[in-house]
């Protein structure tokens, strides 16, 4: 891998990583609703699943990259 590419997976790990906190907080908002009615459009367990995922490959290719 290129020299470079273990900084910039270790970035967008941590973007990953802000982002899955962010939706986490968002659903937790969510549930605690208190007008059950006003329901959101974004699907904010499926944005937390697909960042944790992201997040994972991330790391583990700046982890890769870094060896």
């Amino acid at each position: 891998m290129q020299p470079g590419m273990a900084n910039s997976m270790t970035w967008i790990g941590i973007a990953a990583t802000l982002i899955v906190a962010l939706s986490s907080v968002a659903d937790h908002r969510r549930g605690k609703r208190r007008d059950l009615d006003a329901v959101g459009i974004m699907p904010w367990p499926l944005i937390s699943i697909i960042g944790t995922i992201v997040a994972l490959f991330a790391f583990a290719l700046a982890i890769k990259a870094s060896l």
